[in-house]
């Protein structure tokens, strides 16, 4: 038996390293704000080019999440983790090495192979391996880290803006990528997944090195259950999602996984210092701290979300942020179509893009990953989880790799205007379709779709 001391150690190594994937993915996320300003000076590209670079790494992320899913059936959850981490040193080192575009644009598709095995295996890592009372904050863990990269990633860019060093800003990235590599030997792989292998003796080992006896057997009996009631109505078949029971379930992911890029979340922020510096921002430096304000206000109201996801109900902390967030897009067209181009644009649009940021921190930001994790069933997570995130990279990719040409054809309003629409959809959505799972075991919560 493990003593009480080393059970609450073991949970948070857990935590710690499975959620460093977190701080890896923002990272990448981050970086590419910076180095936009500058890399043009070293390789030729057009605006154009400069802003497929952008996207790229959600074009490879998408391909990756598309087989992640089966993968992670396969090889297990602690596997391929450590094989993401490989794949994305692989990538940053292609881009540091690079001399043109295609080069350049070819790292950050490998970049995005790595963190789109990331974006399914850690959730769905840690949504199986941490115990239900606390699966709201563990799950939450990795968008905090995530935001936290982001962070790093805009104060590193900030660091070398007086050099211009996009090269090295890129290099940096090699540092969570190591961590999250070498964290992977601390990991035990996912009870959940040893139950769906049948591996019930092994399943029980990993459960007791953070749960009393007592838990351990209701856990166990639990998973235990809702295996053999599926294998019961398909034999030994894998599961489609395409069940009737699961479409419900999936659909929900589906919808805000999607709703969840469309947004604008991830343009925006990886084009913050761009659009602000376009806006009236004039000199790199005061673009890049206004960058900076974006990202640690990201990292500090998903830092206090993280406290209170499982304390208040998930549909109104969602419904409060899907909200909040469309009223500040309204706001930041709103500015962007009436206010004449001037310093005081931009001031007005950091102010607008900051309470974007912080109603998404609070709300979607924080809990998209805990509800995919949560709705989606258990036999069919993981390429439920693989579909719903390989659109959400793929939206990604096409909202980033277009965002600047659509600018100059709608203008920068019209695009604010155009992610509020979609703001709409996702506050009706959180407030009307997502049910509350709040306190409530993954079995509970597959259980409640059946019955309906």
């Amino acid at each position: 038996m493990y003593s009480e001391k080393r059970k609450k150690l073991f949970a948070m190594s857990v935590l710690i390293f499975a959620a460093v994937g977190g701080v890896l993915y923002g990272y990448d996320l981050g970086i590419i704000a910076g180095a936009m300003l500058f890399i043009r000076r070293d390789i030729p590209m057009s605006v154009d080019e400069l802003s497929i670079l952008v996207g790229a790494v959600f074009g490879g992320g998408a391909i990756a999440i598309l087989i992640t899913g089966p993968l992670a059936d396969w090889f297990g959850r602690r596997g391929m983790i450590m094989i993401s981490s490989l794949i994305f040193m692989i990538g940053v080192l292609m881009v540091y090495y690079s001399t043109s575009f295609s080069e350049v644009l070819w790292g950050r598709v490998i970049q995005g192979l790595g963190v789109g095995i990331i974006t399914i295996v850690v959730p769905l890592y840690l949504a199986e391996s941490v115990p239900g009372k606390l699966r709201g904050v563990g799950v939450s863990v990795f968008q905090l880290l995530l935001t936290a990269g982001i962070l790093f990633a805009a104060l590193v860019g900030l660091f070398f803006t007086s050099t211009g060093n996009w090269r090295v800003m890129f290099l940096t990235a090699l540092v969570p990528g190591l961590i999250m590599f070498f964290g992977c030997f601390a990991l035990s792989e996912s009870p959940r997944y040893l139950v769906m292998k049948g591996q019930y003796e092994k399943a029980r080992k990993v459960l007791l090195r953070y749960r009393t006896a007592d838990e351990v057997d209701a856990a166990l009996n639990r998973m235990k259950v809702t295996r053999e009631r599926h294998l019961r109505k398909v034999g030994e078949k894998v599961e489609s999602i395409f069940q009737r029971r699961f479409i419900k379930p999936v659909l929900i992911g589906i919808g805000i996984a999607m709703l969840n890029q469309l947004i604008g979340t991830n343009a925006i922020l990886q084009l913050s210092a761009f659009l602000l510096k376009s806006a009236g921002l004039k000199t790199n430096e005061i673009a890049m701290v206004g960058g900076t304000m974006i990202t640690g206000l990201n990292f500090i109201v998903t830092l206090i979300a993280m406290f209170v996801v499982d304390r208040l109900p998930r549909r109104l902390l969602y419904s409060i942020g899907t909200g909040g967030l469309t009223l500040a897009l309204i706001c930041a067209g709103s500015v962007l179509a009436f206010v004449p181009h001037s310093p005081l644009q931009g001031d007005l649009l950091l102010i607008s893009i900051l309470f974007f940021i912080a109603f998404y921190a609070m709300g979607p930001g924080m809990l998209v990953w805990v509800v995919l994790s949560e709705v989606i069933p258990t036999r069919v997570r993981s390429t439920g989880m693989a579909i719903a995130l390989c659109l959400n990279s793929f939206i990604s990719f096409g909202f980033a790799a277009i965002f600047i040409k659509l600018s100059s054809m709608m203008g920068d309003a019209g695009i604010f205007f155009v992610c509020a629409f979609f703001g709409l959809l996702y506050f009706l959505m959180t407030s009307l379709v997502i049910p509350e799972t709040k306190g409530k075991s993954l079995e509970e919560i597959e259980r409640g779709f059946e019955t309906k």
